[in-house]
């Protein structure tokens, strides 16, 4: 059985390292904050990473089949809802849930 002061050290120097961890991130980027670059960046990414998964996610859609449908219906849903209510979840979750009931029902394979 190992000692009771090597114990205690090896916890201590374990609590130590975790919370240096889980501190650092805030440590370095507290300064960032202020940077024109990242507040640029803050408003752009949303919508660049957006565009990025809908890229990826409708690249392989073959657009001649009626499996298509799905998808495209959903997009749109998601497309006008957002514009209507410019609310990011209901946008998300309406698009989703009428993929997944289109999808599931109707164009069914």
């Amino acid at each position: 059985m190992p000692d009771t002061h090597y114990l205690v050290a090896a916890v201590a120097v374990s609590a130590a390292v975790t919370w240096a961890l889980r501190a650092l991130p805030f440590a370095a980027l507290a300064p960032l904050r202020a940077s024109a670059t990242v507040q640029y960046l803050s408003r752009r990414m949303p919508a660049g990473v957006m565009v990025i998964l809908l890229v990826y996610c409708l690249r392989d859609l073959p657009v001649t089949e009626p499996r298509a449908l799905a998808p495209l219906t959903a997009l749109a849903v998601t497309i006008g809802l957002h514009l209507w209510r410019r609310n990011a979840l209901l946008s998300i979750l309406g698009g989703t849930a009428v993929h997944v009931a289109l999808a599931s029902t109707v164009f069914a394979h």
